[in-house]
């Protein structure tokens, strides 16, 4: 893990995802984000397992990163700093199924739910940080965020 703070977005991983997201938008012909297809188009290059039951390290920080970019999206209107490609973004639909499926990893994470090996491998490397009660504290927020929009979605 190459990580030089506690928020998905401060590692490689983390960083992977918004790499991967500025390719996705650069084929887009539209500035308009729909949170579905890119769900669908992270699966498709194993950003993601096919199933909950698939626990990896690479699955929830990437799961996270999502979370923190449609975050940052909600609270500045931006997607990611706004340079390059995010720029040409102006707006996303979120619709409730891909919250509920960002929710779920992160309710997991948060849950601690054990990989095959007893525990979950992004838990375990982060309670040995100096940096716990931070990331703890970031993914309770990433949580109740993402929580906040799907009860916004059934009004």
């Amino acid at each position: 893990m190459g990580a030089w703070g506690y928020k998905p977005l401060e590692s490689d991983e983390g960083l992977d995802v918004v790499d991967f997201l500025q390719d996705y938008i650069y084929t887009l012909e539209s500035n308009h984000i729909e949170l579905s297809e890119v769900i669908d188009a992270m699966k498709r290059e194993g950003f993601f397992g096919e199933s909950f039951d698939e626990i990896d390290f690479f699955f929830d920080i990437s799961a996270m990163a999502l979370a923190e970019l449609y975050v940052m999206y909600l609270e500045t209107g931006k997607l990611y700093d706004a340079e390059d490609e995010f720029e040409k973004i102006h707006s996303i639909n979120a619709d409730e199924e891909s919250l509920k499926f960002i929710l779920r990893y992160l309710a997991d994470i948060r849950a601690e739910v054990p990989d095959a090996d007893g525990i979950r491998e992004i838990v375990e490397l982060w309670r040995e940080s100096e940096c716990w009660v931070e990331w703890k504290s970031n993914l309770e927020f990433l949580f109740n965020r993402v929580e906040k929009e799907i009860i916004h979605s059934l009004k």
